[in-house]
């Protein structure tokens, strides 16, 4: 991608459009078929992609979905959760107090006496068998590159992409959350389930969240709207703009060594 602040700094940058959601939920969907369950049941907040991931795979395999969404209903439905509708899934909501306790014997027994015997997916769909998805990713990238990029809200996609890199390769994540530095012991946990042990290869920015989860501030709009104008791509705000207004921050502080070529994954 040509781009006069990146050329400045001998930095190459690649956008990857990948579906890592649908990856995390590859193995996560074998399970459910193995275990002989027709439910999916996941968490979510209102913007989750993971939740529109879900109800999209379980229209497409035949699976029954529901999505407990955090915090109060609002309605009309914002994009995220009406597509997710759209696609059958049905939605709930848990009071942010109890969604803290959502993974609690208490609160998945409630939902089983609701919904029948699901299959259980965690929020964002990280998992170790989600890790596992997300780590064929680097593989199938056609370029060569030093650094891969991507957002992080539960850290599967990047405990994943790490594991699958070369030696000579490092990950680094965005996180889109703010506060949020419990990310890199999730992220290492992820990696010891899937993997064995952490592959110390990755890294977690925790400074470009601009002001949190599914928040965003005038400096990361016009962000977008430049990025927009310069190179025909509108970007997630959610998510993926906060990565790249990130590494475009990074670059202009002259972090990455010139001639650093970097990949970002774009879901």
């Amino acid at each position: 991608m040509r781009d006069e602040r990146l050329a400045a700094a001998e930095v190459t940058l690649h956008l990857h459009h990948d579906d890592n959601k649908a990856r995390k939920l590859k193995y996560n969907l074998a399970e459910a078929r193995a275990s002989g369950r027709t439910t999916l049941l996941t968490f979510g907040g209102a913007y989750s992609n993971h939740l529109l991931a879900t109800a999209r795979a379980g229209a497409r395999e035949g699976f029954t979905t529901v999505g407990i969404v955090r915090g109060e209903e609002h309605l009309p439905l914002n994009p995220v959760l009406a597509a997710a509708r759209d696609h059958g899934m049905r939605l709930a909501y848990l009071d942010r107090g109890t969604y803290r306790r959502k993974h609690t014997p208490e609160v998945i027994d409630g939902l089983r006496e609701r919904y029948g015997d699901f299959h259980l997916l965690p929020e964002g769909g990280s998992n170790a068998a989600a890790a596992r998805g997300c780590a064929e990713l680097p593989a199938e990238i056609g370029q060569p590159f030093d650094l891969i990029a991507c957002a992080v809200g539960t850290g599967g996609t990047l405990a994943g992409i790490a594991a699958g890199l070369r030696p000579d390769q490092r990950a680094l994540g965005f996180a889109v959350l703010k506060g949020a530095a419990f990310l890199n012991e999730d992220v290492a946990a992820l990696q010891r389930e899937a993997f064995g042990r952490p592959t110390g290869n990755w890294s977690i920015d925790l400074a470009h969240h601009y002001g949190g989860y599914a928040k965003r501030t005038p400096k990361l709009d016009a962000f977008i709207e430049d990025f927009r104008e310069r190179h025909g791509e509108t970007l997630n705000w959610v998510y993926e703009a906060k990565m790249l207004a990130g590494l475009y921050d990074l670059t202009a502080r002259a972090t990455f060594p010139r001639g650093t070529r970097i990949v970002a994954v774009l879901a």
